[in-house]
């Protein structure tokens, strides 16, 4: 669905050129569900932009939906769903009327638009919204109806530009659990987000984007394997002395922690060995690698103060 090859984008400003992307390969197979992860500025909605039609690369070249992006960009369009940060609807449309017209728009026939409408108002559970508003839909209901917008003529690719963002909980929640039927029902899905529990729940593959390029790529389990093990935290008077069998360890007043492979079934034998030597624990925790975990090895920065940030 995504061959990119060398995509790049420069900027002109008053300080000289800005390298915003320098350079990636982006590869999407039909019917994957990736998530496209990196801090603010890394280059991430540059990236997005071009492979949405919406920005012309400086360099490089993709073929998006079976549609060359440089030569054939209405193609493109014509086979993308693009549900963008803010609300897509009109405030003073009518969620049957915004559904409809998007149908038009895209070259069906009335009764055609109609009843995709009317499908998508039913599958995002929309029902009873038909006359209202959009203003007055909660956030949870407008972001179901954006991509519903997006998906009125059945593209092939769908991208999401950080759908769940600004929602409550239960409505991200919600959102996440449309979107998997999505993935469920054959759609091929690009997902940015700052949420990296999103990123986990949803994806079956990651990018990781900084400084422009990509630096990180496989699916959740298999980027938190290449951090350096599980994080092992142990509480113990005798920190000081546990913290002399790890060249890893950190001691924080009475707590040493450190990371070990596999630390669920080290454990077991790494206690026996600490109580053979007199060491008192009081407490044991073990924590396998975040995304965060992820991308602090990756970047040497924490994607969830930028997600704070944002």
């Amino acid at each position: 669905m995504i061959k990119a090859r060398g995509l790049a984008r420069r900027f002109t400003t008053k300080f000289g050129p800005v390298e915003a992307v320098r350079g990636v390969d982006v590869d999407v197979a039909e019917g994957e569900l990736v998530g496209f992860l990196g801090p603010n500025g890394a280059g991430k909605s540059t990236t997005l932009r071009m492979l949405t039609t919406l920005l012309r690369p400086t360099a490089g070249e993709a073929i998006i939906a079976g549609h060359d992006l440089l030569t054939d960009p209405a193609g493109v369009r014509r086979n993308i769903g693009y549900v963008g940060q803010k609300n897509g609807s009109g405030a003073d449309q009518r969620v049957r009327d915004e559904l409809e017209f998007q149908g038009r728009f895209y070259g069906m026939s009335r009764t055609q638009a109609r009843r995709k409408a009317a499908d998508l108002i039913e599958r995002f559970d929309l029902q009873g919204t038909e006359n209202r508003l959009a203003v007055t839909l909660s956030g949870g209901q407008q972001r179901r109806l954006d991509i519903a917008m997006g998906l009125l003529h059945n593209p092939r690719l769908l991208f999401l530009d950080e759908p769940s963002t600004g929602l409550d909980p239960q409505s991200r929640r919600n959102l996440w659990d449309h979107i998997k039927q999505l993935r469920a029902d054959g759609t091929t899905v690009f997902l940015t987000t700052h949420y990296l529990d999103e990123a986990d729940f949803l994806s079956d593959r990651l990018l990781v984007i900084d400084h422009g390029l990509i630096v990180g790529e496989g699916s959740p389990d298999e980027l938190k394997n290449r951090v350096s093990g599980d994080l092992v935290v142990l509480g113990t008077p005798q920190a000081a002395v546990v913290a002399t069998k790890f060249s890893n360890a950190a001691v924080d007043g009475e707590k040493v922690s450190f990371r070990i492979p596999n630390g669920d079934r080290a454990l077991p034998s790494l206690l026996r060995d600490l109580d053979r030597i007199g060491v008192e624990l009081h407490s044991v925790q073990v924590h396998r690698p975040t995304l965060d975990d992820v991308f602090l090895t990756m970047t040497g920065r924490s994607l969830r103060e930028d997600a704070s940030a944002a």
